[in-house]
């Protein structure tokens, strides 16, 4: 699921948390005019059962509250969330601002502040994150190993930086191996992986196949592989 409302920059789920109405309200108003969804509320206690319940993409929190502070909610949502946090502080709470950093704020906007400006920094809080979260995604996906590259995602194999032309089934054992480089992984093991139980089907010969026709593809030498190690009477492995 997209961070965003239609797969654009803006628009998203933000937690607004003051007890001034006044200010709640204004900021409120200026947010769902950039399409945002705004979750707003004037105490600690009802945003808490929303950052329990909902899924946000960014909370303002102040830090005076009547019961549950701004910053009791900022380590509530640090438990178990990254999505950007940004602390509503008065003038002269210089100290507030340095906990608020502390325990996982991303920014503070001093009171009283231009709407505007305010709305620029949630827009560029968010940009931030999806930025950050898509290069951690795309991270993930990548498998890099002496020269190899597998994309996971794209099912994409290069080798020294040219293409390489593999199976579904080719490409599934090279991921398994590198996923778990440096142990042994069977044939039973890949088989049950790449086939499910469809596995019992298959001859006990097919990974070898596979195996042999990858090494190939390579220009991996059985004798003394760079790659695909075997394992005589348990499987192979790819080294670390």
């Amino acid at each position: 699921m997209s961070l965003y409302k239609n797969e654009s920059l803006y628009g998203g789920r933000i937690l607004v948390v003051d007890d001034e109405p006044e200010i709640t309200d204004l900021v409120a108003l200026y947010l769902e005019s950039e399409n945002f969804t705004v979750y707003k509320f004037y105490n600690g206690q009802d945003a808490l059962n929303c950052i329990q319940t909902k899924q946000i993409d960014l909370a303002v929190l102040d830090i005076m509250l009547p019961d549950i502070s701004g910053l009791k909610l900022c380590q509530e949502i640090r438990r178990e969330h990254s999505y950007p946090v940004i602390m509503l502080t008065a003038k002269g709470e210089e100290i507030d601002k340095v906990t608020g950093l502390t325990l996982g704020a991303d920014d503070y906007v001093t009171k009283p502040f231009l709407p505007l400006e305010f709305v620029a920094r949630v827009k560029a809080q968010l940009r931030r994150y999806k930025k950050y979260n898509m290069a951690a995604e795309a991270e993930e996906n990548v498998i890099v190993h002496s020269g190899l590259v597998l994309n996971i995602k794209t099912h994409e194999c290069l080798l020294n930086e040219k293409p390489l032309s593999l199976t579904p089934t080719e490409f599934a054992i090279l991921s398994i191996l590198c996923q778990k480089k440096g142990s042994v992984v069977s044939s039973e093991e890949m088989a049950r992986q790449i086939w499910g139980d469809a596995y019992f089907d298959k001859n006990n010969n097919t990974i070898t196949v596979h195996i042999r026709h990858l090494r190939e593809k390579m220009g991996d030498s059985f004798e003394n592989p760079k790659y695909i190690k075997t394992v005589w009477g348990c499987g192979y492995k790819i080294e670390k």
